[in-house]
């Protein structure tokens, strides 16, 4: 039976100052699917970003969220409908603890104290972050605020997870570990975007990628498809450190 994908972006467009950011780009993405971003840094794919969750109003193009159009509502109206996103740099309240960051997410949401903790709870749970929920933000190592973010973002039960870039700076063993916890997630039906330069965590872990150059869509399909396309290896991989 057809069913409408979780979300659709038809022909979206943004210019700032007349150099076009993102042009006519159209994707979509089912449940439960993981979709891979990737281009050049300034290729737009965090213009791309912010105009799904709202963060910019698009100038042409449509975004349809559950056949809903959502074309440039603001980000908390968006985030109430199910699409949470991450930005590049971990940005927790550094003097309060682990549990509280993640408890501001589900009060967002309209939880009471009691339940925005259990809520935290459990999302600190999926991130393995339990044994820290009483720590201090500020404390935790780099893996741990980006596993903090991620929490913090479950914990608006989201749909759709947008993130950007959330295994810059880890190790391999910590890209390995956050793949695990991304996994997890997708097999909650939640379906997630990931923009991230890290290829060989993007090619393992994405259903299909999508590969934007100079805010143009110039390829899209499975990871196998991707690295043998010679458009890519030219815009992009073929000048990549992670490739």
């Amino acid at each position: 039976m057809w069913r409408v994908p979780r979300l659709e972006v038809d022909q979206l467009s943004k210019s700032f100052g007349g150099v076009a950011a993102v042009r006519a780009l159209s994707m979509s993405l089912d449940e439960g699917q993981i979709l891979g971003l990737i281009g050049p840094n300034g290729a737009g794919k965090t213009t791309a970003f912010n105009l799904i969750a709202g963060f910019e109003r698009p100038d042409r193009g449509v975004v349809r969220f559950g056949g809903r159009d959502i074309t440039g509502k603001a980000p908390h109206r968006i985030s109430q409908l199910g699409i949470t996103r991450t930005f590049q740099t971990s940005k927790p309240f550094p003097h309060l603890t682990a549990i509280e960051n993640v408890m501001i997410g589900a009060l967002a949401h309209g939880a009471d104290l009691p339940a925005a903790r259990r809520v935290a709870e459990d999302a600190l749970a999926q991130v393995g972050l339990s044994a820290r929920g009483p720590d201090r933000a500020s404390d935790l190592p780099v893996e741990g605020q980006r596993m903090l973010e991620l929490a913090r973002a479950l914990a608006t039960r989201p749909k759709l997870l947008l993130l950007d870039e959330v295994m810059g700076g880890l190790t391999t063993g910590e890209i390995d570990r956050v793949m695990d916890r991304l996994r997890d997630v997708r097999r909650q039906g939640i379906a997630i975007i990931i923009v991230e330069h890290v290829m060989r965590a993007i090619m393992k872990i994405s259903d299909r990628v999508v590969v934007m150059n100079f805010g143009e869509k110039i390829a899209e399909g499975t990871p196998a498809d991707i690295t043998a396309d010679p458009r890519v290896h030219a815009a992009y991989l073929g000048r990549s450190r992670h490739a």
